[in-house]
């Protein structure tokens, strides 16, 4: 795939995903418009949409059609939403800007943000346990332990307890494993479930292909927080330093972490064999995920 069909495609998928997120607003009415402002503002105001992207992508890759595969991706950027919202809340990063805009809590306050995340999350699951699916049960499972205690809020419990130390490669790894990655092989696996069945072995090379990506995604994101500027990233540049936060650059330096995600990329897209050239597109998405400027 050619770097322009590359960008026809995703910008394809962020479209069909961002009408069908926007129409969650438009199918009944708020109880609370306040409320419904917050939620639109934390999911509807720009965004890579690289979650939802990548569950269209991996369930093309084994034959589902793209109507299947509305209700995971849409769940996908539904729990990545709220998560960005608490992320940034003061107990959090507090952080003050997201996607180019004023965070939630910025924007409204702290318990709107609060509420707005809370409701973004149960909308995710109400999205895909409505979406009568035959797998439904192992797609509700699978995206409840990638958002919760074994997946990215452990992720993020991890993330504040490594703010001041100097944490080594492998505890760096863990911790992204589960706050970054948990997500981004959830998409992967959903989108494959969507197609086939649990014991189907080419899920496995799915598996094998998120974990790597995964990693390579949240170490070019720690570059870009070194070398890209706050205009381009629609956040604060240089956050994770302020912070004092362990990030790859910090540990490998630039050019080490800029190596390490080459590598994973790699390794992710090898891991891909198994299902032959049907696979070509996650292997371009793949690449594409560490050449991005935001």
């Amino acid at each position: 795939m050619s770097a322009d069909q590359l960008t026809a495609r995703l910008a394809a998928d962020r479209t069909r995903v961002d009408a069908r997120l926007a129409s969650l607003f438009t199918e009944r009415a708020a109880p609370s418009p306040r409320l419904e402002a917050a939620m639109r503002h934390a999911l509807l105001v720009g965004g890579k949409r690289l979650r939802p992207v990548l569950v269209y992508t991996a369930g093309r890759a084994l034959g589902a059609a793209d109507d299947d595969l509305d209700a995971p991706a849409m769940a996908l950027e539904l729990i990545h939403a709220y998560s960005l919202v608490h992320d940034d809340l003061p107990a959090m990063d507090d952080d003050d800007l997201r996607r180019g805009q004023p965070t939630v809590h910025r924007a409204y306050d702290e318990a709107t943000a609060i509420l707005a995340g809370d409701a973004l999350q149960a909308l995710a699951f109400e999205v895909l346990a409505t979406s009568k699916h035959p797998r439904t049960g192992a797609l509700v499972a699978g995206l409840a332990r990638a958002a919760g205690r074994d997946g990215m809020v452990a992720g993020q419990a991890l993330d504040l307890a490594a703010v001041g130390g100097q944490p080594d490669v492998t505890a760096l790894a863990t911790m992204h494993g589960h706050k970054t990655g948990a997500l981004i092989r959830a998409a992967v696996r959903l989108g494959g479930l969507i197609a086939v069945d649990e014991h189907d072995p080419r899920l496995a090379a799915l598996d094998a292909y998120a974990d790597a990506i995964g990693l390579a995604f949240q170490i070019h994101d720690d570059v870009l927080d070194v070398t890209g500027d706050t205009a381009t990233l629609g956040k604060t540049s240089g956050a994770d330093a302020a912070r004092a936060k362990p990030t790859y650059p910090s540990l490998l330096g630039l050019e080490g972490a800029r190596r390490r995600a080459r590598d994973l990329v790699e390794a992710g897209v090898a891991a891909l064999a198994p299902l032959g050239e049907g696979a070509a597109p996650l292997a371009d998405l793949a690449r594409y995920m560490i050449e991005r400027d935001h």
